[in-house]
């Protein structure tokens, strides 16, 4: 997994949460890294995984629940570093459809060892989308956070349901209804 998402994880800790906060998760961790990361580095999503868990046993907010919340941080983090992505769209279904063939081609030209998950369009049309994400990590509720985030910044609403395919979350289908 990528160090940006371990850098930007811990600053978000740090801004909700305070910098106790994260010196905590970090300490209560087994963490190879030792909680030292680059954003250009590569880490074992296991310390993703710890950190996520003992900051939800901290916090009593549910993993799916603070994956949501770091997806909004995410956004935010997207939009002022690569104001032009979001530029090239005019609305978040276009966006949102295009994940896979745009946005994560360009993603793999600044870190190509990265490992992202799938997002297949099984339908879509004007106003709806049907995705089937696919991932060991099963961060869909992340995936979720950043859809809200795409609707929000097109100044745009939706509902977003998810239906896990696989018990275990690696594979969900997004369906997407703009309001």
């Amino acid at each position: 997994m990528k160090g940006i998402v371990f850098t930007e994880f811990l600053d978000l800790v740090e801004d909700k949460f305070g910098i106790e906060m994260v010196d905590d998760i970090i300490t209560n961790a087994k963490l190879e890294s030792e909680g030292v990361y680059t954003s250009i580095g590569t880490y074992s999503f296991s310390e993703m995984l710890q950190l996520l868990q003992n900051l939800s046993k901290n916090t009593g907010v549910s993993i799916d629940n603070l994956l949501l919340i770091y997806a909004e941080h995410f956004f935010s983090v997207i939009k002022q570093s690569y104001p032009g992505l979001l530029e090239t769209y005019k609305d978040p279904i276009e966006m949102i459809s295009s994940i896979e063939d745009h946005i994560h081609v360009e993603v793999r030209k600044i870190y190509p060892d990265a490992e992202l998950p799938t997002f297949v369009v099984e339908d879509r049309t004007e106003n709806s989308l049907v995705l089937i994400y696919t991932s060991s990590r099963a961060m869909h509720h992340f995936g979720l956070g950043l859809m809200n985030k795409t609707f929000e910044y097109f100044n745009s609403t939706a509902e977003i349901t998810l239906e896990k395919i696989k018990e275990d979350g690696t594979e969900v289908r997004f369906i997407i209804n703009k309001n």
